[in-house]
């Protein structure tokens, strides 16, 4: 097979509408919803299977993790917006990860996968992250798994070693340099940042017999259960960061999930809302990448042209495809709520690693 760097090819609301009814679009959900079903009732530190592959991707990881050593932030404490050493550390990845996935993924495929897992860490211009770098992860994961390299029997390890690592070097990534959410709301009132941990998270919880979907309420529980389960290490970090109010204030759709009696309701509703939410809007599709691996013929090659430095379409069609969601992104940075709570004359802490 003749692999291909992955490109950008949605730049209308009309290609998202033809995505949604892709070869492409139907992969990426499938794979979702198989290592959603394969981690139910599965603890973080539950023994699962670990492939020699698995082993060498995880320790990728940890090796990407011990670069941002490497970059430091530069002083600036006067601005709440994202630290440029992210841009060095950036660099780094892009020049340097694919020497630690040679051993397993074949030399004429490595360039296609390069694409979405650089993607994965967020924009090197803007420094934000949010759910469609996410994404681009775990279609990297998906391309891992169309090459043979992860199987149907690492599903998971997948979830509770490759991704929880990958969720855990990009939160040390948020308080390290600070990086801005790619989006002005704070998405849907579940994190600034991800969405995936919550439906994994749930499925993990989902026949639990005493933790409840209340008992994000419960401080002492999400602190002792958040090592073992993705759903309440979302809220324990909710919780470390936004100090200033309770979780009914500043996450309201956390708080309305909360009623729900049963964990597989939770699970459900998540699974609707990433397709509803994620996978069907612009402002996060314009960003996903296609190659040989996830195909799509539709959309348009001059996608990848039409991105501006900010990393976003900018031509009128966009504008009217967004509806009430203006692109407001590009003039209005969103500050990080990580660099809002910190002290300018405390110490840098990074609890996550």
């Amino acid at each position: 097979m003749a692999y291909s760097a992955p490109i950008k090819k949605i730049i209308t609301k009309e290609h998202v509408e033809d995505f949604l009814q892709s070869d492409a679009y139907n992969d990426y959900v499938s794979y979702i919803l198989r290592l959603s079903d394969a981690v139910k009732n599965k603890k973080i530190s539950d023994q699962v299977h670990e492939s020699p592959n698995v082993k060498v991707i995880v320790d990728a990881l940890a090796t990407i993790s011990s670069w941002v050593e490497l970059f430091p932030p530069v002083e600036n404490s006067k601005s709440r917006f994202g630290n440029p050493s992210f841009r060095d550390f950036y660099d780094k990845v892009q020049n340097d990860a694919n020497d630690l996935f040679a051993p397993v993924v074949p030399k004429d495929a490595l360039p296609e996968l390069a694409g979405y897992f650089v993607e994965s860490f967020g924009n090197r211009t803007r420094i934000d992250y949010g759910t469609g770098h996410e994404a681009n992860f775990m279609a990297w994961l998906l391309c891992l798994d169309k090459l043979g390299v992860l199987t149907k029997e690492d599903d998971q390890a997948v979830v509770l070693r490759i991704f929880d690592r990958y969720i855990t070097l990009m939160r040390k990534l948020q308080f390290e340099y600070w990086l801005e959410p790619a989006g002005s709301h704070g998405v849907w009132g579940l994190d600034d940042y991800h969405f995936l941990p919550f439906l994994f998270g749930s499925a993990q919880l989902y026949d639990h017999k005493y933790i409840k979907p209340k008992s994000i309420h419960n401080h002492e529980i999400v602190n002792e259960f958040a090592k073992d389960y993705m759903y309440l290490a979302c809220i324990k970090f909710i919780n470390e960061v936004k100090t200033s109010a309770s979780l009914r204030w500043h996450s309201p759709m956390l708080d309305d999930i909360s009623a729900c009696k049963l964990w597989a309701k939770v699970n459900q509703g998540m699974i609707k809302m990433y397709k509803a939410e994620v996978m069907s809007k612009l402002p996060i599709m314009q960003h996903f990448l296609f190659g040989t691996l996830i195909h799509f013929e539709g959309g348009s090659a001059r996608a990848e042209d039409m991105h501006g430095d900010c990393g976003h379409v900018h031509i009128q069609e966009n504008v009217f495809a967004l509806g009430q969601e203006h692109p407001d992104c590009c003039g209005i940075p969103v500050p990080s709520a990580i660099a809002a709570n910190a002290s300018s004359n405390s110490p840098r802490r990074i609890p996550f690693d």
